[in-house]
């Protein structure tokens, strides 16, 4: 299927599925607003999708303290279908639906899937807590959508690898979103939506997540301002969160001379 097939399938059930949608994410918007649809695409699309992610071997590999797992962005590297449901979700149909859920007027996708693209997690892997870097890689427009399409069949809640969001900071209990088969979550990107994944253990198993952000001219919250990728530890990591704050001043440091940053994220499509 092309992506402009998948994206037929993604507007219908959208369209089928938006009030329901619509109350998700007005209830959860004073804090970090987010939905998510179940059975998005056909199963046998979603298992296709799945089929044709690579293992880690040919993707890039980020392990820190902050995040441990693959990724990808250069798409002409793999099967196409995986560029084909990527840029679905680009579809300015589906971009003006996911709109009219937020209610966010001005939304543009990225083609140049500027940390979006793939991820693989495997056994062990994990995300810590963070905010994403609040602007696209020219820093021209605010990050305010994330958008999460999990693809690894049979994913069972208990094996973790879930989207846990922090509504009411990392003193307090997160809202856990199962990355569960054929699921579709949506979450809001300002200043105070501290996200994470949290650590996978299932022996041989791999939560596989295509993904994309939506970008605006304005910013979510007029409270907001521009910050760096910043990393937290969890509730329970001391330490890891004592060394990370310090990270996140001494990168924010550089930022305030450097605007763009000193290295170039290559976590991007090059076309």
């Amino acid at each position: 299927m092309n992506r402009t097939e998948i994206a037929d399938i993604i507007v219908q059930k959208l369209e089928a599925n938006l009030p329901s949608m619509q109350k998700m994410y007005i209830e959860s918007e004073p804090a970090i607003g987010y939905f998510y649809i179940d059975d998005l695409l056909p199963e046998e699309v979603a298992r296709k999708i799945y089929d044709c992610f690579p293992d880690g071997s040919n993707m890039r590999l980020k392990k820190s303290l902050k995040e441990y797992k693959y990724i990808a962005a250069q798409m002409n590297n793999y099967n196409p279908i995986l560029e084909e449901a990527i840029y679905a979700f680009q579809d300015s149909r589906v971009v003006a639906l996911v709109s009219k859920i937020t209610g966010i007027k001005t939304l543009s996708p990225d083609e140049h899937l500027y940390a979006g693209g793939i991820s693989l997690m495997g056994n062990k892997h994990y995300l810590n807590p963070h905010l994403d870097n609040s602007h696209d890689k020219d820093r021209d427009q605010w990050r305010v959508l994330n958008l999460l399409y999990y693809v690894t069949p049979e994913w069972n809640e208990q094996f973790g690898g879930n989207l846990e969001l922090w509504p009411e900071g990392l003193d307090c209990p997160q809202t856990t979103i199962h990355s569960k088969f054929n699921r579709l979550a949506v979450m809001a990107t300002h200043d105070d939506s501290w996200h994470s994944v949290s650590p996978i253990d299932a022996e041989g198993k791999a939560r596989c997540c295509v993904s994309n952000y939506y970008f605006s001219k304005t910013a979510l919250k007029a409270t907001d301002r521009f910050h760096i990728t910043s990393f937290r530890g969890r509730p329970e990591q001391k330490v890891r969160d004592a060394v990370l704050k310090v990270d996140i001043q001494l990168r924010m440091a550089v930022r305030k001379i450097f605007k763009k940053g000193i290295v170039e994220n290559k976590h991007v499509y090059k076309k």
